[in-house]
């Protein structure tokens, strides 16, 4: 187990504690959730998840996994476009959150990525949008996700990252005191939205994330930047 995997917050806490928290995080957030992305990224994050799904070319008998899909919002694009859906998530209260807006198209599955509820080789891809930081244990998750994978599939996730240094400082500045401000304001929960900031502290840079996904054993693993590195996409292909 790395060290990655078991540090949360600034003290090292079981796999167990560490679900349970985030679950917490996810159950207090859920009903404001797309609001509060909207507020903390000016709107943002639907620019990058407009491009990230018109990055992902499939097929019309793909079946696509989006992992931790929480309300669906990827999830909707992607049916949108063609693609048949399945979302999986921990949180029944995110999954919930969404139905509201979800097409009928898109399945809802309760599951996490360590242990995902599907047979060896029996997904074309798997997207996981903003998700990826809040497994249990990353690594395992992405070994998860090139099992279910068949070969040839592709893995695809959208998260941020290390922004290039110009506006490094202030985008920790704005991370630092600004978001958890806007979660009491928005959403009555800063001590969730200090969480998500911590992780997205945390969160492997492009390089180090790059080799974590080839440690699962993908291939041709590549990332491409979105807004100067404040978020990025990883893809990886099962070649096995």
């Amino acid at each position: 187990m790395s060290k990655l995997d078991n540090t949360f917050g600034q003290q090292t806490v079981s796999q167990n504690e560490r679900s349970n928290k985030i679950r917490r995080v996810f159950q207090l957030v859920a009903p404001r959730y797309d609001l509060m992305n909207d507020f903390m990224s000016f709107g943002t994050h639907r620019i990058w998840k407009h491009f990230f799904v018109n990055f992902i070319p499939f097929s019309s008998n793909d079946i696509i996994v989006d992992l931790a899909g929480g309300t669906g919002d990827i999830a909707r694009k992607l049916v949108k476009k063609g693609a048949h859906v399945i979302v999986v998530d921990p949180s029944i209260e995110m999954m919930q959150a969404g139905e509201k807006t979800n097409l009928r198209q898109v399945i809802n599955v309760a599951g996490i990525g360590e242990r995902l509820p599907f047979a060896d080789s029996s997904i074309d891809k798997l997207t996981i949008s903003f998700g990826i930081r809040n497994m249990t244990s990353m690594s395992d998750a992405l070994k998860e996700i090139h099992r279910v994978l068949k070969p040839g599939g592709q893995y695809y996730c959208l998260e941020f990252s290390q922004p290039m240094m110009p506006i490094r400082p202030f985008y920790n500045l704005y991370n630092q005191y600004v978001i958890p401000r806007l979660g009491a304001l928005v959403a009555g929960q800063p001590e969730a939205y200090q969480y998500l900031i911590e992780s997205i502290k945390r969160f492997p840079h492009q390089e180090e994330m790059k080799s974590l996904i080839e440690e699962a054993g993908f291939s041709e693993v590549t990332y491409r930047n979105l807004f100067f590195g404040i978020a990025c996409i990883h893809i990886g292909t099962n070649k096995s």
